[in-house]
């Protein structure tokens, strides 16, 4: 089970870090790659095509701005399920990066999620699916947080 987090630039770091220690605590393994679509999209080809022939549980979370190419060349070319987790600034960041995020072409099935938290438990529900002690991690979450109430 693993979650690989791609990022676009190095700058993606921290927003990388927030996703990973969320799902650290649900004891998901990740690895964090930089790789931009634009730059080098040989190098996000290699990273796709190796997991590809992975036998484990995979599904990935991408990060990037601007024109979010990254999110939509892993989803095109993997057969493991993409979040796309685009980082922002400010309101106008925000906006220019979630659009970029969102119209995807046809054929590039990248899920879109703003909060990193929200990013890493989308993508530990997806694991669940195939996972028993994950899925009863999961139930005893909820529960935590509805005691808490």
């Amino acid at each position: 089970m693993l979650v690989p987090i791609l990022m676009g630039s190095k700058s993606d770091e921290a927003h990388a870090r927030k996703i990973a220690e969320h799902l650290t605590k649900f004891g998901v393994k990740t690895e964090l790659y930089v790789a931009s679509a634009h730059k080098v999209p040989e190098l996000v080809l290699d990273i796709v095509n190796d997991f590809n022939k992975s036998s484990e549980d995979i599904c990935y979370i991408t990060i990037a701005g601007r024109s979010n190419g990254l999110s939509g060349v892993t989803a095109a070319n993997s057969v493991h399920p993409v979040i796309a987790c685009p980082p922002f600034a400010d309101k106008a960041d925000y906006l220019t990066n979630i659009h970029s995020s969102i119209i995807m072409p046809s054929d590039t099935p990248a899920m879109v999620v703003v909060d990193p938290q929200n990013a890493a438990m989308a993508a530990i529900r997806i694991l669940a699916l195939t996972d028993k002690k994950l899925k009863k991690k999961i139930a005893e979450h909820i529960n935590e947080i509805k005691e808490s109430f």
